[in-house]
């Protein structure tokens, strides 16, 4: 035959649309051309092809071959390719006795012996491919990723002759064992490690039950960075469909899960050098940044006002969509974002502001100049404001900590996001609408109360429904199904930038 059918599937953001590659010989000119929107990478598959199948045994035919990637319109890159596209050449041949099954997916990148590499995000291919009813041939180093999901048949390619003799059905390859996802514990930073810093304690615990934003203002070396890793301690694990979300961003990336530790949440910090595109992500060929690295997980930004105004500014919408869309003139791509930013700052620029001690020099206005490189709508974005001061000089140096461990927090927390669940089915960071309205309702002298506070501190219908949140939650710690007016009073008192003005 001198036509033949592969099936792949092409990278677009976290999706994995299907590719097929027909392979057609004609005759004339002997030579192999790609169709189809192929990108530098995949127009190099010819010479990688050619090369590999040579040196493998086989023969390149002295014909006109013809490669389509379909459908025309949808760019490909990279060198996922080469496998399907060497097999439908030898299909199309007759040097395989018979089609490829239409159930079967080929990935690989060719080396120029005939030996397999492996490629980058096989796991948003393989959920792809799981839903389709499909199994896939790819490089032996891809099987854990792609073992991520279930009741997939993979079987591992280390060279284009095991698979050609798997297809003539001599030397048939043998599906990989599914590998254990089972989760480990990872050693996670103790809660119990701060000294002191109940206050501080009492907000990181409660951010971790509703997943709401959280900033610490204090002096340098009051166990700001301290406490802000250890939140992921305190955080339930993902669900495995949140985990399998996360995982396919990290694979787009490039970075390859870990089936040991995949459920946990991940924790992201970049440097406050760090630019727009490495934040939200971007390129050429859109890649996922730090916003969507941390999905589900916790997005660190320490020394806070440090950042760029750009780049922080470049926060505001993902925070609220859960989403961010990098457009490029020849393409784009949508990725998830919905994580729970913790960040930290100095009160200014020398850090001792307002600690009792002489050892600011800054003037009130310096001071103000300096808290106000965070703008008005990203403070409005952050639910918990708290100063952080020094700790006590009997808290710093008893002979041993006497704070609760994350594990005993994390049972408070695990309970009240059960409650929330059974309530709402998500976080209460995510409340919106009716729901909203619904679940924080206030007592009438409540409302009175919170109106005032609105009033007095200036702040903003958002502000406004990020304390109702808040409260909601202090609520659920407390096995509360109603907003007492002990809670929203909590509530209101963690805006530390709003009662100073700033």
């Amino acid at each position: 035959m001198s036509l033949a059918r592969t099936l792949c599937r092409a990278a677009a953001g976290v999706a994995a649309p299907q590719v097929t590659i027909e392979t057609h010989l004609a005759n004339g000119l002997p030579g192999i051309s790609i169709v189809g929107l192929p990108e530098k990478a995949v127009q190099e598959s010819r010479d990688r092809v050619r090369c590999a199948l040579q040196n493998s045994g086989f023969e390149v035919p002295k014909r006109r071959i013809t490669i389509h990637l379909a459908p025309a319109d949808l760019p490909k890159q990279g060198s996922r390719f080469d496998l399907a596209i060497a097999i439908g050449i030898l299909v199309a041949s007759g040097q395989l006795p018979q089609p490829v099954s239409e159930e079967l997916e080929l990935y690989g990148e060719l080396a120029l012996s005939g030996e397999l590499r492996p490629i980058t995000g096989i796991l948003p291919a393989a959920l792809a491919a799981q839903t389709a009813g499909h199994s896939l041939a790819l490089h032996p180093d891809n099987l854990p990723e792609a073992g991520l999901t279930e009741d997939l048949t993979l079987y591992p390619v280390p060279h284009l002759l095991n698979l050609s003799a798997h297809l003539r059905g001599r030397t048939p390859i043998t599906p990989a064992t599914r590998l254990s996802a089972t989760p480990v514990v990872q050693d996670l930073p103790d809660l119990a490690d701060v000294r002191g810093q109940a206050h501080a304690k009492r907000v990181l615990e409660i951010a971790a039950v509703g997943q709401h934003n959280l900033l610490l203002i204090g002096p340098p070396g009051t166990g700001k960075s301290m406490l802000a890793h250890r939140l992921p301690g305190l955080l339930p694990e993902m669900t495995r469909t949140e985990a399998l979300e996360t995982a396919a961003i990290a694979s787009v990336a490039g970075y390859p899960p870990d089936p040991a530790r995949w459920r946990q949440r991940p924790f992201r910090a970049p440097h406050h050098t760090c630019s727009g595109v490495a934040l939200v992500g971007g390129g050429g060929h859109p890649k996922p940044g730090e916003i969507s690295l941390a999905h589900h997980g916790v997005l660190f930004l320490d020394e806070l006002p440090e950042y760029d105004n750009r780049v922080l500014d470049v926060l505001r919408e993902p925070m609220e969509n859960g989403t961010i869309t990098i457009a490029r003139a020849a393409r784009s791509a949508t990725y998830p974002a919905r994580f729970q930013v913790i960040a930290a700052m100095n009160p200014c620029r020398d850090g001792y502001y307002g600690d009792g001690s002489e050892r600011c020099q800054c003037t009130p206005d310096q001071v103000r100049q300096y808290q106000n490189r965070i703008s008005g709508p990203l403070r409005d974005r952050i639910d918990l404001q708290i100063q952080v001061p020094a700790p006590r000089h009997e808290e710093l140096f008893g002979e041993t900590p006497t704070g609760e461990s994350s594990a005993v927090v994390r049972q408070r927390v695990q309970a009240a996001r059960e409650r929330q669940q059974q309530r709402q089915g998500h976080s209460n960071a995510l409340l919106t609408g009716n729901k909203l309205e619904a679940h924080c309702r206030l007592q009438q002298a409540d409302q009175h109360l919170l109106a005032s506070a609105v009033d007095q501190l200036g702040l903003s219908a958002r502000a406004y429904h990020r304390i109702l949140r808040v409260a909601r939650s202090i609520a659920d710690l407390a096995a509360s199904d109603v907003i007492q007016c002990a809670h929203l009073t909590e509530a209101i008192s963690y805006r530390q930038l709003d009662r100073t003005g700033h």
